[in-house]
């Protein structure tokens, strides 16, 4: 078989080859070769060593004719030279050479007007399983004369030389848009495949006149679709997964003139502490076909949700169709509610606050929240950060291509935007405690049912968003986050200390419109 990618070289794979294996073949590949184990409840767990989280600081862009002048160029988008990745690529076709491999084709993108063929060759079968678990999966007809576009190449074996390949260190996670090639390697985070493709079809499709964005999606009965932006951890996938509504997506998708669309064919759960009576769509999800990634197991094979002693971070993969009643194929229309979720460390924003137009796309650029810990490499405690357009380590173009898109599909489509703090009341991480998911839930459907549209609000004088005075199935004193601490000065103080931090942070944006820049916090 020859693999071949935009340009030379080809790879030609001399070893065995395993093409588009079903999901039991691949679990049995995977239990042949010492992988994984399986589960109780009949999922494959699998481990990740030393990664447990994405390597940002190890993730490039090869500085091509193509990309020079597109790309935002910094610490999250790093050049890597063509030189370094072909000599990368070189190394790659011996190493490839004899090696059992095994290759999923399918799609990102649901929309057939807009999906990327891909093609994924990994050395790991439960890698493999994941990403046929987590992409979308052709039918026979299609894969007969599927054409990759774009190829993935997972080799967590395969020795990077950080003096040879003008790497930081031994992993590497780099796109070539020229050779429409992805190589990962030096790490075994199953994450990283998912999130490469991602970023692809960040920079792709704004050209064509769609946005991209890391958010989930839910419908209701009567075809309504909410979107809830936010990054790890904040609560995409759970708050999405609700029995009483649809599941579009729950993480990445497209905003075309025709509507929202999923780029994926399944779900990546973070399972820290996940209950069946909390979560009853993510528990019931995780069975047979589905990857456990770093998840504990007791002595009768049992996941213990509650263990971290891998990682915070840990994972359940598995199909969309896993999850009674989704959407499929992810295709929906106009989004009549955005909600930001961001998981506020300093536990000084409002639960849920409706936001203006202006301060919509303020939020939008700031991106708060925490990254949690596990999620990447080297976090071990929640970390304030703002990562612009709640996305930032995905998105190769510059922000306000994708936040000017945004501003223009809200005006169009008269969309109501709410923030929604999933993070800490009664004081900061270490003190207060974290938000009721139960309430959160109650506050999410109130906004979406519009019963939020009949009561009254007041505005928070330090960041000017509009606190509903009361909402049903939440305690009227939570809503106000001042009145759920027991000293009020110490919580001006931190107001103060986070307002100074998104003041800091908005200032990069010398080309905001004044309206939108007064949108922020008012001291």
């Amino acid at each position: 078989m020859v693999i071949k990618t935009e340009s030379e070289p080809s790879f030609h794979l001399a070893g065995k080859k395993h093409l588009n294996l079903t999901a039991a073949e691949l679990v049995e590949e995977a239990l042949r070769r010492q992988e994984g184990v399986l589960a109780g409840d009949g999922a494959l767990r699998a481990t990740t060593g030393l990664f447990t989280g994405r390597s940002p600081r190890d993730k490039y862009i090869v500085k091509d004719q193509i990309v020079e002048k597109t790309i935002d160029w910094g610490t999250v988008n790093q050049p890597l030279a063509p030189e370094k990745f072909d000599q990368m690529l070189n190394r790659l076709q011996t190493y490839l050479q004899e090696k059992e491999v095994y290759i999923f084709d399918g799609f990102a993108g649901a929309d057939p007007s807009y999906r990327l063929p891909i093609r994924v060759i990994n050395e790991y079968a439960w890698h493999n399983l994941f990403v046929r678990q987590l992409f979308i999966r052709p039918t026979e007809r299609e894969l007969e004369t599927h054409q990759p576009e774009f190829t993935i190449i997972c080799v967590p074996r395969f020795p990077i030389d950080p003096s040879m390949d003008g790497t930081r260190s031994e992993t590497v996670i780099a796109v070539s848009f020229e050779r429409k090639v992805v190589v990962i390697a030096g790490t075994h985070y199953a994450g990283e495949m998912k999130k490469s493709i991602f970023s692809v079809m960040n920079y792709l499709l704004p050209e064509q006149g769609v946005l991209p964005m890391h958010c989930s999606a839910n419908m209701g009965p009567a075809g309504d679709v909410a979107l809830f932006f936010g990054l790890s951890g904040t609560g995409k996938t759970t708050l999405s997964a609700d029995p009483e509504r649809r599941l579009i997506g729950d993480d990445e998708h497209g905003w075309s003139d025709r509507g929202v669309f999923n780029f994926e064919g399944g779900c990546y759960a973070k399972c820290i502490g996940l209950s069946e009576e909390k979560e009853p769509q993510i528990w019931q999800a995780i069975r047979f076909g589905s990857v456990l990634e770093n998840v504990v197991l007791d002595q009768n094979r049992q996941p213990d949700f509650k263990d971290d002693s891998l990682t915070e971070n840990t994972r359940a993969a598995y199909p969309i169709d896993y999850i009674p009643n989704a959407v499929i194929p992810g295709v929906a229309g106009h989004p009549n509610i955005i909600l930001f979720l961001t998981a506020d460390a300093f536990g000084v924003l409002p639960p849920i606050a409706k936001c203006t137009p202006e301060q919509a796309m303020y939020h939008f650029l700031s991106g708060y929240t925490s990254k949690l810990a596990g999620t990447e490499r080297g976090v071990t405690e929640p970390e304030a950060t703002f990562s612009t357009c709640f996305g930032a380590p995905f998105l190769p173009r510059p922000a306000h291509v994708y936040a000017e898109m945004l501003g223009e599909k809200i005006t169009q489509h008269g969309v109501q935007v709410y923030l929604v703090n999933t993070g800490w009341t009664g004081g900061p991480y270490g003190t207060g405690e974290r938000m009721n998911l139960g309430y959160t839930r109650s506050m999410v459907r109130a906004a979406i049912n519009g019963d939020l549209n009949q009561v009254s609000y007041t505005t928070d004088p330090v960041f000017g968003l509009s606190m509903p005075a009361s909402c049903p199935g939440v305690p009227s004193e939570l809503l106000n986050p001042r009145n759920t601490w027991k000293n009020t000065d110490e919580y001006d103080q931190k107001a103060k200390e986070l307002a100074r931090l998104f003041h800091q942070h908005f200032s990069r944006f010398a080309q905001v419109p004044e309206a939108v820049r007064n949108a922020g916090p008012t001291c």
